[in-house]
């Protein structure tokens, strides 16, 4: 298969992170906590670039797998925790999938003025569409998203610069940093957190990416510190344009901003377009990761083999590709943008939080330079490998920074991850049981 290059790579990360995140639930983020929205994203970007130094750094010691943070996990740590990490980012990636579309669906009939009750027959329309696309080759579907977001992230610039200089920077004062409180901003950088999450499907085309690892590495950097500096500068614009309570829980936050500025009808209109190509490409970003993901798990033995064969028993990834499109419109009908975002990142945060355990053992196994067999077994690159900087510090603060992360989930989100983490353990060891694999004893202490 051709592969493709820093661009590409890069085109393919930023495509899934400026989506739903900016353009749909960055309102949900400042109603939440006002001026504080802004310190949800600075906080979460910090994040987001501590975990991409992480995964850049995984991904260039395993370029060979599809799965990225299952895939990660399971090298790392073994089936069992391999099995509940894939399951939570499959949950992670369909919710996702979900919330983008469900964007797209609101943004298309409002721009063609229909009611919104049709928004979900386009949303069901967009996933078919892109399902098609990716069937034809990551390639094609990185070209696509370079196109999509080089217009994308021109029409966000545009907006900034209208906002700086027509809104009123008093709009953003210091009482307003607090209206929420500290839950609101907990609850502000969940949804932002959401926003940042796309870089991950970078790692799941690493075997894809011309130079490997250190390639994925350079392109998941780039697009996190790129969306980073759009996402702080359209929250300033869309606060600076409106006030707090303009926002409340609309699914075109940028519309509603342009139209307290008074912005030019054409203005408009090129941001609604922009929206619709924004959920679009983070779509088709997604539906590559999610799709890969069921490809490697049932590589892996961890999900059933028909995901990676065809009818005539060769490797494929079609139905793989089928069943992330059947999955994604079968959540649809989840619950509210705001919920299904919220389940989505807790399989993206849990994920998160194993990827750095993973890379601690790691480095801790090769820096006592003992248990060579246990690191033959997890077969990591030895060449063309990117180090995270400042450790053990960076992921420590990162585990540290994602754990918290958890206390600014809504109830019903956090109640779901965490019977999702206990379904997988039991049918893992269900299914393990009923096959007769040997018994594994571990002693925790001598």
């Amino acid at each position: 298969m051709e592969k493709i290059g820093l661009i590409g790579a890069t085109a393919i990360g930023l495509g899934a992170i400026i989506g739903a995140g900016i353009f749909v639930l960055s309102g949900v983020a400042i109603t939440l906590s006002g001026s504080g929205a802004l310190i949800a994203f600075l906080l979460t970007g910090f994040v987001a670039i501590l975990v991409a130094f992480e995964t850049g750094e995984l991904s260039s010691r395993m370029p060979n797998v599809e799965g990225a943070a299952y895939s990660f996990s399971y090298k790392v740590f073994g089936s069992e925790l391999g099995f509940i990490t894939g399951l939570l980012r499959l949950l992670s990636f369909v919710a996702a999938i979900a919330a983008i579309a469900v964007g797209f669906g609101s943004y298309f009939v409002s721009f063609v003025n229909l009611p919104q009750l049709y928004a979900p027959i386009f949303s069901v329309i967009l996933i078919f569409i892109l399902g098609y696309i990716t069937h034809k080759g990551i390639k094609k579907a990185a070209r696509t998203d370079t196109v999509l977001v080089t217009f994308k992230i021109m029409v966000l610039i545009i907006f900034v610069i209208f906002g700086i200089y027509v809104g009123k920077a008093a709009n953003i004062s210091l009482d307003g940093f607090f209206s929420g409180g500290l839950s609101g901003i907990f609850a502000a950088g969940v949804l932002s957190m959401f926003a940042y999450s796309g870089f991950q499907s970078i790692a799941s085309i690493t075997p894809y990416i011309k130079g490997g690892g250190r390639t994925a590495a350079k392109a998941i950097l780039l697009s996190v510190l790129i969306s980073a500096i759009l996402y702080v500068g359209v929250t300033i614009a869309m606060l600076m344009l409106a006030p707090k309570s303009a926002y409340a829980l609309s699914g075109d936050p940028l519309s509603i901003a342009l139209h307290a500025g008074l912005a030019p009808l054409s203005l408009s209109v090129l941001v609604d377009i922009a929206a619709m190509v924004a959920t679009a490409s983070a779509t088709l970003s997604m539906i590559v990761g999610c799709e890969l993901l069921i490809f490697q798990m049932a590589k892996d033995g961890l999900l059933p083999n028909i995901l990676k064969t065809d009818h005539s028993g060769k490797s494929s990834q079609k139905n793989a590709i089928i069943t992330t499109v059947l999955l994604g419109i079968s959540f649809l009908s989840a619950g509210n943008i705001y919920l299904i975002a919220a389940i989505s990142n807790f399989g993206t945060i849990f994920s998160y939080l194993i990827n750095s355990f993973a890379l601690l053992k790691i480095r801790t196994l090769e820096n006592a330079k003992k248990h060579k067999i246990l690191l033959a077994s997890m077969k990591l690159s030895k060449t063309n490998i990117f180090l995270t900087p400042l450790y053990p510090y960076l992921p420590i603060v990162a585990s540290m920074s994602l754990f918290i992360f958890f206390f600014g989930f809504p109830a019903d989100a956090l109640a779901g991850g965490v019977i999702t983490i206990l379904l997988s353990i039991m049918v893992y060891y269900f299914i393990r049981e009923i096959k007769e694999k040997p018994i594994i004893k571990v002693r925790l202490f001598k």
